[in-house]
């Protein structure tokens, strides 16, 4: 999915009692739970070092997390990829625990990541997601993101996807 343009963007808030913040040094273990839960993997916090938090291009800021009394609940990555050029910024590993979904906690975050992408001078975003993700969906289409037709079975997945989620 690909949002082409960052003018509009919506406040970055999260639900009462929670808590938006960026990374911390010892959040892998948070992340690892939360990506291995919600998305799924085996992901370790050597792993988490390895491909992301040590990386020499990683900028605590752009880490976000939720918390709800101290515990993180829910994560997503302004990723900077050197391949979609110096203006696309890639939405990264969204993950909501599922006792804490419903609170449009996933909108605070991917308008968080959006928000950074834009301080750092990026023009646009994308992202990968599955089609029977359709909360996940169903957030990226209202703020705007728009399916990326980069394979033939795609129109017609994305034309079913979009009437399941009842935007037009």
């Amino acid at each position: 999915m690909e949002l082409p343009s960052f003018a509009d963007l919506p406040v970055a808030e999260v639900a009462p009692g929670y808590r938006l913040r960026t990374y911390q040094p010892g959040d892998e273990s948070a992340w690892c739970r939360l990506v291995n839960e919600c998305i799924g993997g085996e992901y370790t916090e050597e792993e988490c070092r390895r491909e992301l938090t040590g990386q020499p291009w990683f900028d605590p800021a752009d880490l976000f997390f939720v918390e709800e009394d101290g515990e993180a609940v829910g994560t997503a990555c302004a990723l900077r990829r050197p391949d979609l050029g110096a203006e696309v910024g890639y939405v990264h590993m969204l993950a909501v625990l599922p006792e804490h979904r419903g609170h449009r906690l996933g909108r605070g975050l991917v308008v968080a990541v959006l928000h950074r992408f834009r301080e750092l001078g990026y023009r646009s975003a994308v992202l990968k997601t599955d089609d029977w993700r359709m909360a996940a969906i169903s957030t990226y289409l209202g703020l705007g993101f728009r399916p990326r037709m980069t394979h033939e079975s795609h129109e017609g997945r994305w034309r079913e996807v979009v009437e399941r989620s009842g935007a037009r």
